[in-house]
């Protein structure tokens, strides 16, 4: 069984969105034209309660993309995006979400960050998608999405942990930090990731 995991393509992630990556949404239309090559195809978002604990706007006197310690993790505070139920947090408009089996929904609890698609920042709690795609019989599994450097990378160390053969389809996804994106790759590498263009799927 071949699986696209889409993560997190959101109109807050968007060029004009509230925490926005650059290009963001020039992956829309590559992600729509490899859909057909995937037996089983899933799209995770980001939603959160409006009283997040990420969310620089609940911690008086600090600002966004300050770096502070939550339950003993390291935490970076974010503008409110996402926010359950606003336009912000829907997935982008030309997103062709009609192959989508499911959505998988991730930061929903308001004491805990989520970056990855299978657990939280802290592995406290499990999404449930690990044992999805293992009950559908997923073997190889390709990742892509927003933004490359977070969700996408946590989803992919998670995905590699879990047994799955992960592939990277980086023109399919776009990094907030291009820079520290580079390590990233490599660390991907590292971890027996094959990173792919989407025409060689």
């Amino acid at each position: 069984m071949k699986t696209l995991l889409i993560i997190d393509v959101q109109n807050d992630f968007m060029p004009d969105g509230a925490l926005p990556v650059p290009n963001g949404d020039k992956i829309v239309s590559i992600i729509n034209e490899i859909q057909h090559k995937f037996d089983l195809v899933i799209a995770t978002q980001d939603w959160h309660p409006e009283d997040h604990i990420s969310f620089a706007s609940n911690h008086k006197g600090l600002s966004p993309f300050d770096e502070i310690k939550i339950n003993a993790q390291p935490q970076i505070l974010w503008p409110n995006h996402c926010v359950q139920g606003s336009k912000g947090a829907e997935l982008h408009p030309k997103l062709n979400t009609l192959k989508c089996e499911t959505i998988f929904r991730k930061g929903t609890d308001k004491e805990m960050d989520s970056y990855s698609a299978f657990f939280d920042n802290g592995h406290q709690k499990s999404t449930g998608l690990a044992g999805y795609l293992k009950e559908k019989g997923t073997t190889e599994l390709f990742i892509c999405g927003l933004a490359a450097d977070i969700c996408v990378y946590y989803s992919i160390r998670d995905a590699v942990k879990d047994g799955f053969n992960c592939f990277f389809i980086e023109d399919a996804s776009e990094a907030l930090d291009k820079k520290s994106f580079k390590k990233i790759k490599e660390d991907m590498i590292d971890m027996g990731v094959k990173i792919i263009s989407s025409k060689l799927i």
